[in-house]
């Protein structure tokens, strides 16, 4: 694990926080390199599916020229949600780090494992990597909405 792929996230986390977005970030790493990176878009782009996961996991496809991310490491500063699981599956990323939990949406553990069901391939993550930083962008972004 890179900790400075995961300070990146949180950089781009940061740009979603500004921009209005729920702060969440996400790298692609393939062999030390950043090869696509995401954040949330989903209230500029008014589309449910602009997800950090997806805009990185998307860039990396075009950079790459394949759907097939086999050799590459998924840094995230939130716990997936369904879709982007389910998307980190199919792109067949083998590893993914995430930073804060997320206890109503968080789909490598907390509300569901989609990562670990019998499908055809099965990723490894680790969650709580810069557990306090990562939650503390999230923290301040909803605390400002109220």
């Amino acid at each position: 694990m890179d900790e400075r792929m995961m300070e990146r996230a949180l950089m781009l986390a940061q740009e979603a926080f500004n921009d209005g977005e729920v702060p969440v970030g996400a790298v692609v790493v393939r062999k030390g390199e950043i090869v696509g990176e995401g954040r949330n878009r989903r209230e500029k782009n008014k589309n449910a599916l602009c997800h950090a996961e997806l805009e990185a996991i998307n860039n990396a496809c075009e950079r790459l020229h394949g759907w097939r991310l086999w050799e590459c490491e998924l840094y995230v500063t939130l716990e997936p949600c369904p879709m982007c699981a389910g998307a980190i599956v199919n792109a067949r990323i083998p590893q993914v780090y995430f930073g804060a939990y997320d206890p109503k949406n968080g789909c490598c553990g907390s509300v569901a494992d989609i990562l670990n069901l019998p499908l055809a391939f099965h990723p490894s993550y680790q969650g709580g990597v810069m557990q306090e930083e990562c939650g503390q962008i999230l923290t301040d972004f909803f605390k400002r909405l109220r």
